[in-house]
């Protein structure tokens, strides 16, 4: 099985720059062209969150039209940039979508691993949550199937980056009683996350939790103090995450035009 995942596209509508600089519009085409030219082509496209810049209707359907030209099966996570009833209103027939109640969560089931999307979202604010709700939830489904190879899927990372200024946010309230519950289920193969614009890994609960980089902006890798937080136009990228049945492994990949292939000759 092969799961391609892209994340923090930011959409808003095409020439509305964000920041004076970004056109997410701009960028969202060659990667769906990106994940489309694949061979061999994903089973499913996993988009962890921050779909839109504001949130907004108008920014949904931009969205909505873009992700119509994916030739692959894809799956809506909110991020901190959503407003989880205008992404339910866009897209009707996203059945996973509309069940949850306050919270967009949902089971993956019919792939050869399990997938369970959690929702970190806390409304008008940039750091993720897990009530007990939530964990709740995760325990129970995890539960449903010990023994059943599974992602766990979410917007924010739940770990500490050397990032400061984000750091600083609280990535996410509740990730000690997280890394509890995944620490009692060996089956979850990872932990994948957006939000970070970047590809940064650590152990977590027994397994290892991931970040994703952007499709348009990445976030500067600047460890330590620093007086702002910014941004780099770095290459965009998504990664693939190959399972053969045993492992899952993990490749960066950038998106762009580049020379090459060339045989080794």
């Amino acid at each position: 099985m092969l799961i391609a995942q892209i994340t923090d596209l930011h959409m808003r509508t095409p020439g509305d720059k964000a920041y004076g600089i970004i056109d997410p519009a701009a960028f969202l085409a060659p990667a769906v062209r990106a994940l489309n030219a694949l061979t061999p082509r994903p089973d499913c496209v996993l988009i962890t969150g921050d779909l839109t810049d504001l949130g907004r209707p108008h920014e949904y359907a931009v969205l909505r039209e873009h992700l119509q030209a994916l030739e692959i099966p894809y799956f809506l996570l909110p991020g901190n940039h959503d407003d989880r009833a205008q992404l339910r209103a866009a897209f009707p027939d996203h059945a996973y979508l509309q069940d949850g109640g306050d919270f967009i969560q949902y089971a993956i089931e019919n792939y050869p691993l399990r997938m369970l999307s959690l929702d970190t979202v806390v409304p008008m604010k940039s750091h993720g949550e897990l009530c007990q709700d939530r964990l709740d939830w995760l325990a129970a489904r995890l539960a449903e199937q010990p023994d059943r190879p599974t992602l766990v899927l979410m917007h924010h990372p739940p770990f500490l980056t050397g990032i400061e200024h984000m750091d600083a946010i609280g990535l996410l309230a509740g990730a000690p009683e997280l890394e509890r519950i995944i620490a009692r289920f060996p089956n979850v193969e990872r932990v994948l996350c957006g939000h970070l614009h970047r590809t940064i890994f650590q152990r977590f609960g027994g397994t290892i939790a991931s970040t994703c980089p952007g499709t348009a902006h990445q976030l500067a890798l600047e460890l330590g103090p620093r007086p702002t937080l910014q941004y780099i136009m770095e290459p965009p990228g998504y990664q693939l995450h190959w399972w053969q049945g045993k492992n899952l492994v993990t490749h960066h990949a950038v998106i762009g035009d580049y020379p090459g292939p060339y045989p080794f000759a």
